[in-house]
């Protein structure tokens, strides 16, 4: 099952679970007290309590009284921000791009954002192997031009997810099930290694 949007106090605890994945803590290393946390993020102390709370719950960190919040296992930490990517998948972040760009009144500045949000996504995916990047660009003999992913069964013939489809000057993150294919579009996707050979004989093998 999928989700619009996450609950802030859940995207807190991915976002620093997802650091830790990364290497930029290590076992044992004391991070934010409960008010430094909220004031990093901009929320109340409840809502960086309850973050806390899921990392705990997920024994990624151990909350030790006296000392603060200690890195416990950077490997709970891969399995969860597998589990929270599944769950609220990349259509997260387009939400949260979005208001955050009406917020600030930045429509001019919406392709250079959300090119940086495409490049923080490739970068936890690459953390989190088996799921590296890969794009193909469409053309005009190759198959499925004109059809939208539903159309064509996309992940059932592929076992590849499209996180994105750059179509001329457009950027489009995590495009929906009615998303056509032009084209000239580039489409970026994940899976397994092999998912690059299925994407391209899908569309290039003659029917």
């Amino acid at each position: 099952m999928q989700a619009k949007n996450a609950p802030r106090y859940q995207q807190i605890a991915a976002d620093i679970a997802a650091k830790i994945a990364g290497g930029e803590y290590k076992i044992g290393d004391k991070i934010f007290a409960r008010s430094s946390l909220a004031s990093q993020y901009h929320v109340s102390s409840e809502t960086a309590r309850r973050a806390i709370c899921v990392l705990c719950d997920m024994k990624i960190v151990e909350s030790i009284q006296g000392i603060g919040v200690v890195i416990q296992s950077p490997e709970n930490a891969v399995m969860y921000v597998r589990q929270f990517d599944e769950e609220y998948t990349i259509s997260a972040m387009k939400e949260g791009l979005i208001e955050s760009l009406n917020e600030q009144n930045l429509r001019n500045n919406e392709i250079k954002n959300q090119l940086e949000s495409l490049l923080d996504t490739v970068t936890r995916f690459k953390a989190l192997n088996p799921f590296i990047p890969y794009q193909i660009e469409l053309s005009e003999n190759m198959n499925h031009i004109g059809k939208n992913l539903s159309e064509i069964n996309f992940w059932h013939n592929t076992l590849a997810t499209v996180i994105a489809i750059r179509h001329k000057e457009e950027l489009v993150l995590s495009p929906g099930p009615y998303a056509r294919l032009h084209v000239g579009d580039i489409i970026y996707f994940i899976g397994q290694e092999d998912c690059i050979i299925r994407v391209d004989q899908f569309f290039n093998t003659k029917r």
